[in-house]
């Protein structure tokens, strides 16, 4: 995509993001997702209607005067985007690909991140960790973050990346990427790990983040990595998806290419046995994730890439919220 497209691309996709933002989002992210608890703060004076449970009894003691600790809710949140960037993203039967759909889903979290005042990071992914930007944040980081992911979403397959700075690093991961980069370097941008990017993660956040995880999840060999990354964070499996991988229409001998593999097959798509056998595999695969995920205590956030993102989204707020309150 030409530098001037990119613009224009990216400056539409703010601008919707950014009105449903003001406009549907406002509220919603607040009500779902809180900060680490309660803090404390300072000791001051006693006065009266003060709560006797919050007496500080040694400072109490040493002045001679009834002291209260002081607590205050930590409201700030690091939100790190895993967003699936691995050809198997590329396809997309309607107007847009699953990874555009993932896109905006990124800008709106983004958005909603940085209007809450928390921190956003961004981490792309496909065969190994690819971009990472570190949580930061404001309007211009919120901003980068949606340039990046769709930018790097347009690359030619196979484009090595060359944005990793050391500066951007914390030192005691920086000698375990630079073997990371080397591979990743010498390798087409076909398969996905999300293993690695999960692992990727567990060396560059020290702390608790919300962590949403955005692909098509066309990988195995994840699930213990996904538990353990969740008991640490609060990781949300966003599954983006396309109609035509759950249905196929008739439309005769079809060269179907494996985007992450590169083999190819060809089908005879007026076949009912094989229609049936795709969706009956689709739904199978989409059970199976649905309770390995469930087993691990990771909520699922279902997208379609031929519809919004935005309602979904907001059903998934809505309904962790009723769970909160339970």
């Amino acid at each position: 995509m030409l530098p001037a497209e990119l613009a224009r691309e990216v400056k539409r996709i703010q601008f919707v993001t950014g009105r449903q933002v003001a406009n549907v989002m406002a509220g919603a992210y607040l009500s779902v997702f809180k900060g680490r608890g309660m803090e404390f703060d300072e000791v001051r004076p006693y006065v009266p209607g003060d709560d006797v449970r919050t007496i500080d009894w040694n400072v109490t003691a040493r002045t001679g005067e009834p002291h209260v600790k002081r607590y205050v809710e930590e409201r700030e949140l690091t939100v790190m985007l895993l967003c699936d960037v691995s050809h198997s993203q590329d396809f997309g039967s309607g107007t847009r690909s699953k990874l555009e759909a993932a896109v905006e889903l990124c800008a709106l979290l983004a958005l909603s991140a940085v209007e809450s005042g928390d921190k956003v990071g961004l981490l792309l992914f496909h065969g190994g960790a690819d971009v990472y930007i570190p949580p930061r944040k404001g309007d211009k980081h919120a901003l980068r973050i949606i340039r990046e992911v769709f930018a790097r979403g347009h690359e030619a397959p196979g484009t090595a990346s060359s944005r990793w700075k050391a500066t951007e690093l914390p030192r005691r991961v920086w000698a375990w990427f630079r073997g990371l980069r080397d591979v990743t370097a010498r390798s087409p941008r076909r398969s996905t790990s999300i293993g690695a990017a999960l692992e990727f993660c567990r060396k560059v956040l020290p702390r608790r983040a919300v962590v949403f995880l955005v692909s098509d999840f066309l990988d195995d060999g994840y699930l213990d990595v996904l538990r353990h990354a969740n008991r640490k964070h609060d990781v949300v499996a966003a599954l983006v998806t396309d109609p035509r991988e759950r249905e196929f229409v008739p439309a005769g001998l079809v060269t179907l290419e494996d985007a992450e593999s590169g083999a190819t097959r060809l089908v005879d798509t007026r076949s009912d046995a094989y229609r049936a056998r795709v969706a009956e595999d689709a739904a199978y695969r989409r059970k199976r994730l649905e309770e390995n995920l469930r087993a691990s205590g990771v909520d699922l956030l279902p997208i379609d890439a031929s519809g919004s993102v935005v309602d979904p989204l907001l059903r998934f707020f809505r309904e962790r919220a009723r769970r909160s309150k339970r």
